[in-house]
């Protein structure tokens, strides 16, 4: 699978879930059903490749502002959701996560930010494809620390300074 056929699926299954995540997982696992389970796991090495490289300290900290606070788990669920968002939301705020203030358009409270279960998509897929799990993606092991500098997750003043654009739209509110 091309990287292109990759973000094509992601797109079209999130233009038809209306943005909704858990509605665009369901939908993003029809579709890997129609696939061969190569091209499933394909799909995941492309999904997988992608949720490596967003480990990173700035989108831990774009996720704090933009979630109000982000622990281990709620930053493996927005890197999810950041990979659904699509190639150009994802490429930009890979390189500057400050960027997302401008690059997302809406952001619901309620349901943006956790796209936990499109990263189970493709193992969805392929387990009832195949009736087995999902073989080793053959990548190389995620690094044990997020890359970059770190920032402090829970002070308000770095992250306002680190990350002024997403401070000034998603800045804690009284």
């Amino acid at each position: 699978m091309e990287e292109s056929e990759f973000w094509e699926i992601v797109d079209s299954t999130r233009e038809a879930a209306g943005g909704d995540p858990d509605e665009h997982a369901d939908l993003l696992v029809e579709r890997l059903l129609q696939l061969d389970p190569e091209s499933v796991v394909d799909f995941a090495r492309h999904f997988e490749s992608r949720y490596n490289r967003a480990y990173q300290w700035d989108l831990w900290g774009a996720a704090a502002v933009v979630l109000g606070g982000a622990t281990d788990d709620a930053f493996d669920s927005f890197r999810c959701w950041l990979i659904g968002q699509g190639r150009h939301v994802f490429e930009g705020s890979v390189h500057d996560a400050d960027a997302l203030a401008d690059l997302l358009d809406d952001f619901d409270e309620e349901i943006d930010g956790d796209g936990l279960e499109l990263g189970f998509a493709a193992d969805e897929a392929y387990e009832e494809l195949t009736g087995i799990e999902t073989p080793e993606l053959g990548l190389p092991e995620p690094a044990p620390e997020p890359e970059g500098e770190p920032v402090g997750l829970e002070d308000d003043t770095a992250l306002a300074e680190r990350f002024p654009r997403l401070w000034e739209r998603f800045r804690p509110r009284p």
